[in-house]
Parts: C-alpha cells; sequence; structure tokens
C-alpha cells in the first residue's frame, strides 16, 4: 500500500498512462458532473476487471466568511491535490461542498490495510495543515468498492453509484405517483380478494401440517433486507440446500443442461412442493400475500424479482444493480417475457432495462400482459 500513498511529485515521473487521465490532472477539480461520471465509469471498469478502487469524500464545513471560506477550499484543494499521485481524479462531489478523490490502481492491497493507511494518511495531511484545514474538511468519508455484500439490515453504498441518485431525484414525482397508485391498487384487490385469500388459507391448513403463510428473508431495494410473504407451497422444515445448490449452480452457469435444453430459474417437479402448493405456484396464486409487502412500502406492483440472500451472495458485481433503484415487485419486465424460461443473465439485463427505462407508462404495459403471462402458467412452476 505504499506505492498508493505517494505524493504526486514522486509519482508524476512515471507518466505511462499519462494521455489516458489527461483530463483528470489540471489545477482544478473536476466538475460536479464529470466527477460524478468519473465514479460511474470506475465503477463500471471495476466491475469487469475486479480491481478495486477507493472513493474519499472530504465535506466541507459552511464558514461565515465567504472570503476565509473561499481561502480555507482553495487551500484544501491544494493540499489533497499535492497529496495524491497523478492517477488518481479529484473532483466536486457536491459543487464547493463536498470535494472527492478516487484512488485507483490500488494493485492488490487489502482493504482494511489500505483504508487504515489512507484514513491516517489523509487525517493528517488536513488536520495537520497550518491553516487548520480541519475547519473547512469537517468530515472525512472513505467508500471501497467492491463492498462486501451487504449483511441482514445493511444496504449497498449509493456513493459508488451516483448515475442512481440523479435518476431518482429526476423522476421523484413519477415516483410518488407509483407508490400512491401501489397502496390504491393493493389495498383494492387484497379487499376485492378477500373471499379467495381466505379459501386459499383453508385449503393449505386442511392438506397439510404447518403456517399457511411463508415468511422468507429476500433483498430489496439498494441491498435492504425484508421479510418477503407468500402462501406457502411447500412441506414445513424441508432443507433448503437443494435449491440454494440449484441457484448456486444456475447463477454461474452450471446447470449440467442437455444440448438443446432451455434454462430454467426454479426447480421443476421439486419433491418439496405439496400438490395444492404446485397449483398455487402454477397460478401464481401463491404470490399474493406479497400485497401486503407493498403496502408496507417494501414492494412495489411491479418491479425486479427480489433474491434470497444466498442468491445474492453468489452475484457477480455488475448483476447487484438489478436492487440498487426501484423497489422489488410482485410482477415485472422478467415475468412477463419469458419468466423462468430465461437464462439468469437475461433475466438481469431484462431488469437492468426496466430500471433505466422506468417509467409509470411502461409499468401501466407490463400490468395489461401480466393476467395474460399468469393465466398461460408458462414458465411457473
Amino acid at each position: 500500500m505504499t506505492s498508493t500513498l505517494q505524493t504526486s511529485r514522486s509519482i508524476r515521473s512515471n507518466r505511462g498512462d499519462r494521455s489516458a487521465r489527461a483530463s483528470f490532472t489540471s489545477d482544478s477539480p473536476l466538475p460536479e458532473n464529470q466527477f460524478l461520471a468519473a465514479i460511474s465509469q470506475e465503477r463500471q471498469r471495476s466491475e469487469r476487471s475486479k480491481k478495486p478502487f477507493l472513493l474519499m469524500l472530504a465535506e466541507l464545513s459552511p464558514l461565515p466568511e465567504i472570503a476565509s471560506r473561499i481561502q480555507l477550499v482553495n487551500r484544501t484543494i491544494d493540499v489533497v491535490r499535492n497529496s495524491i499521485r497523478a492517477t488518481d481524479v479529484i473532483g466536486w462531489h457536491q459543487h464547493e461542498q463536498v470535494l472527492g478523490v478516487i484512488f485507483t490502481e490500488l494493485g492488490d492491497a487489502d482493504k482494511d490495510t489500505a483504508l487504515a493507511a489512507l484514513k491516517t494518511r489523509m487525517g493528517k495531511v488536513l488536520q495537520g495543515d497550518s491553516e487548520r484545514l480541519s475547519e473547512a474538511a469537517a468530515k472525512l468519508s472513505f467508500h471501497w468498492f467492491p463492498e462486501e455484500v451487504a449483511p441482514p439490515g445493511g444496504s449497498l453504498d449509493l456513493s459508488v453509484y451516483p448515475e442512481y441518485q440523479r435518476q431518482a431525484q429526476t423522476k421523484k414525482m413519477a415516483r410518488s405517483i407509483k407508490r400512491g397508485l401501489d397502496i390504491l391498487a393493493s389495498s383494492l384487490i387484497l379487499l376485492l380478494l378477500s373471499w379467495l385469500l381466505l379459501a386459499i388459507v383453508i385449503l393449505i391448513k386442511v392438506t397439510s401440517k404447518g403456517p399457511a403463510l411463508f415468511r422468507q428473508g429476500r433483498i430489496g431495494q439498494r441491498g435492504k433486507q425484508f421479510t418477503f410473504l407468500k402462501f406457502r407451497s411447500m412441506r414445513v422444515n424441508n432443507d433448503a440446500a437443494i435449491h440454494k445448490e440449484y441457484v448456486t449452480r444456475f447463477i454461474s452457469g452450471k446447470t449440467d443442461l442437455p444440448s438443446g435444453a432451455k434454462e430454467i430459474f426454479k426447480i421443476t417437479n421439486d419433491p418439496r412442493v405439496t400438490p395444492v402448493g404446485r397449483f398455487l405456484r402454477k397460478t401464481s396464486l401463491d404470490e399474493l400475500p406479497q400485497l401486503i409487502n407493498v403496502l408496507k412500502g417494501e414492494m412495489s406492483l411491479i418491479g425486479p424479482r427480489p433474491p434470497l440472500p444466498y442468491e445474492f451472495e453468489c452475484y457477480d458485481l455488475w448483476h447487484r444493480r438489478r436492487v440498487l433503484e426501484v423497489k422489488p415487485g410482485i410482477t415485472g419486465l422478467w415475468q412477463v417475457s419469458g419468466r423462468s424460461r430465461t437464462s439468469f443473465d437475461e433475466m438481469v439485463r431484462l431488469d437492468l432495462h426496466y430500471t433505466r427505462n422506468w417509467s409509470l407508462w411502461l409499468d401501466f404495459k407490463i400490468l395489461l400482459v401480466t393476467p395474460r403471462a399468469v393465466l398461460s402458467g408458462d414458465g411457473a412452476y
């Protein structure tokens, strides 16, 4: 990690990648738009190469005197610039409020060692300056990518996904409308189908032992875990190892399918499923309790399928983007575009297409074709 912390003066003698980084070595920090684009580009590069990078953010304190603030901000920029390498990128994460540095080319540095070294180094650089730069740099935060899989109750670090934050801001009104429609529609459906829900509960209870509802931890928006509800379609106390092994092999592309066979995201002829459960799955009636998740704000009527924690652990880095911006849904583009008969990567691409192109009109079109997908039962097991 010693090379990571060398000053720019000692490193600028080596300009092997000077032309590639020319736009990042000017005296002034990158403007906000360009710096956020640089973060997104570096993350996508890391997703492909699996090489880590580190984002440091310095939140600048507001000072009552404009002249003093300008002086301290300029001094902070000079000190930070002279303490990083030519390959690192400095810019505004928030214009004149949060200064950022992207530390690239970390090599094989251990995460904990690299973070500790950089925190100590940059803390001394800022707080040890004779002009009391600690007054300007009030708070330092460090964001490592790829971050570890989010634990239960945790969430992915959005600082390295700036494009998603901006999309959320630009579509704030539309998302408020979507939330209102989710509440209205799920309430009406629960009310109108209350007789059917009661009938399914009775049918499950009289045909197999155990509760009618099945509760399971799932990964929701931004990687945060929530309790997912379904009508129970399996026998109680069954072993999840069968599904876990299958999903692990499927995501990694090792399903050992016969030549010409289609990939299926669900296990067919699962021995753990009850006869009633098989009917509920075929008709998608087992999904109805998720309307409660919609009312609670954990899900939406339309969105990507929420993965299980052990599925999420198997994800490649780019797969994680499917659970970032939007809430998981009961139905979605994947469900109406082949459902279980698409490969895992194809499913993720459909989800990413949905998140990039989301609109109320797209939700409406998906909702219109959902009944046909449910009635056909294609891909449901």
